[in-house]
């Protein structure tokens, strides 16, 4: 999992003041952007926002969706963009192609490339299914399954010399390759993301994608963020 990243393209500037204009707006007898030199400051916007919007499970998100943030998240298996696309209220992807982008699998035969930079397997160690049964991923096992993802790759690259089409290759390759992707969503939405994909019964790697934003979306909207981390992180409780 150390080749998890996220990283920030863009964002609103001011977030949390711009929740507070559309809040204010919403009861302003005069247009909110006239006034906007007496706008209260970012910081102390923050807890305006909790206050009115937050505060004691009010749930007057609305405000919330108007500030964006686009990431790039990079080396996720497969079976994470599955999870993740799940959620599409309020979010949008961008999603590196399987028919497109096929020369990192070209390049495991020739040894250009790691096969674990191209596909993902769980690190060893103890695991638990759904059902609550335990099991161990042993070295043998997952050396197995390393071999059988550079199998894998020789008959990919095999099906393609031999006049095969990429989205039709793209069918022989382990499910869980690495992908890249943006990712845009507003406060709410990375709010609902997080509530469903942070808690300790999501899948592992969905965790492991929300911690890697979580600074981010620390640095971007403070107020919110430690509002959240004290009231909503990894609670499990149903997302808004």
């Amino acid at each position: 999992m150390d080749r998890f990243t996220v990283e920030v393209i863009t964002q609103t500037p001011n977030p949390q003041q711009t929740i507070y204009a559309a809040m204010h707006q919403d009861y302003a007898e005069d247009f909110v952007w006239a006034g906007r030199d007496q706008w209260p400051s970012e910081t102390d916007c923050g807890p305006l926002v909790i206050r009115n919007l937050l505060k004691g499970n009010r749930g007057h998100y609305g405000p919330l969706e108007h500030p964006q943030i686009v990431l790039n998240c990079g080396w996720f298996p497969h079976s994470t963009m599955q999870q993740i696309r799940t959620h599409r209220v309020g979010l949008s992807f961008d999603v590196q192609s399987n028919r497109y982008t096929s020369q990192r699998i070209l390049d495991v035969p020739t040894g250009k490339r790691d096969v674990e930079e191209v596909f993902y397997l769980r690190p060893l160690g103890k695991y638990t299914d759904r059902q609550g049964k335990r099991y161990e991923y042993t070295p043998e096992q997952r050396q197995e399954d390393l071999d059988w993802c550079r199998a894998a790759c020789d008959r990919y690259a095999l099906r393609l010399s031999q006049g095969l089409s990429e989205e039709h290759a793209r069918g022989l390759i382990p499910f869980d390759v690495r992908q890249h992707w943006v990712l845009s969503a507003n406060v709410r939405s990375l709010m609902h993301l997080l509530d469903l994909r942070w808690k300790a019964d999501a899948q592992l790697e969905c965790q492991k994608l929300c911690d890697r934003i979580w600074p981010h979306f620390q640095a971007w909207v403070p107020a919110i963020a430690q509002w959240y981390e004290e009231n909503r992180a990894q609670k499990a409780r149903l997302s808004p």
